[in-house]
């Protein structure tokens, strides 16, 4: 598992206190106040965090547009965003997030266990997931599609798919329907493993999310192309602890809130809006 932690040495006197101008310059102009820091009630989830001032995210390294390993060595993209909103709703900043890799199978266990504290990491909401953990959101609604070679004509929709082998991931909700379709899952642990094997022609497809396929085919442009039309609702939640129903619910209000602000929308302009055309988010579940 790649972990990477980011953390900056605060100095001594933090830019978060906004000084006051020259002093005894008697023009009569307010000095500056410092920003109130976010109060939250004793032994919540929320304080906890806030107190520490820090948060650690698991989201996916390798998926263009929502989760990739940049330049800057740390991950970019709409679900990092996301989880960048959280944190700054709780007083941390970004060089304050502890980022972890997860993948489809072990984003449940790492929430269990305590390794991470929310998932942001393209996770389906599912009813099976939510016995073990619990969601806020959704915040985006994707499709299942299917990513085939940029020369192949053959596959154009999951009809297509019934009897041959296609890649998918290990734990994931395509693999599961793939599997329902009739289609031969051919599985690995993330979805940039599943390129080389269609390169190769050991599978005909690669079948996930809509979003996850336009990245890879941006990322490999001229190699891979994207078909059909969606063929299930995948609604992208916020993993967090089970039964966590004060933070869940606080992630909901802090979503809706982008929603209102323009920051969700601003979060997906600048990541994968550079590809895809911006849709309303969904209305979260406030189960």
């Amino acid at each position: 598992m790649t972990r990477m932690r980011i953390a900056l040495a605060a100095a001594a006197a933090a830019s978060a206190l906004v000084l006051a101008g020259c002093a005894g310059g008697g023009d009569g102009a307010e000095e500056p106040t410092e920003e109130a820091a976010p109060t939250f009630e004793a032994g919540t989830t929320m304080a906890e965090l806030a107190d520490a001032g820090s948060i650690t995210v698991g989201t996916k390294f390798d998926q263009p547009l929502f989760g990739l390993i940049g330049p800057s060595g740390v991950p970019e993209g709409f679900d990092v965003e996301i989880a960048k909103i959280i944190a700054g709703e709780l007083g941390i900043s970004e060089e304050d997030i502890e980022w972890v890799e997860t993948v489809s199978a072990n984003r449940e266990p790492f929430i269990e266990n305590g390794q991470v504290d929310i998932v942001v990491a393209t996770y389906t909401i599912n009813d099976t997931r939510k016995e073990v953990v619990s969601f806020a959101g959704p915040y985006y609604m994707a499709g299942q599609s299917i990513l085939v070679l940029a020369d192949n004509d053959d596959i154009e929709s999951e009809d297509d798919l019934v009897g041959q082998p296609v890649c998918s991931v290990t734990g994931s909700t395509p693999a599961a329907k793939l599997a329902e379709i009739g289609a031969e899952p051919v599985l690995t642990d993330t979805y940039s493993n599943c390129l080389e094997p269609l390169r190769s022609g050991q599978v005909v497809a690669v079948s996930t999310d809509n979003v996850i396929l336009a990245g890879l085919a941006a990322q490999n442009e001229g190699e891979f192309k994207v078909v059909g039309e969606p063929f299930t609702e995948e609604p992208y939640g916020i993993g967090l602890a089970l039964e966590d129903d004060e933070f869940r619910n606080w992630i909901n209000d802090v979503l809706e809130a982008a929603y209102e602000d323009g920051r969700y929308e601003e979060a997906w302009n600048s990541t994968a809006g550079e590809v895809l055309p911006f849709i309303e988010p969904p209305a979260v579940d406030r189960y």
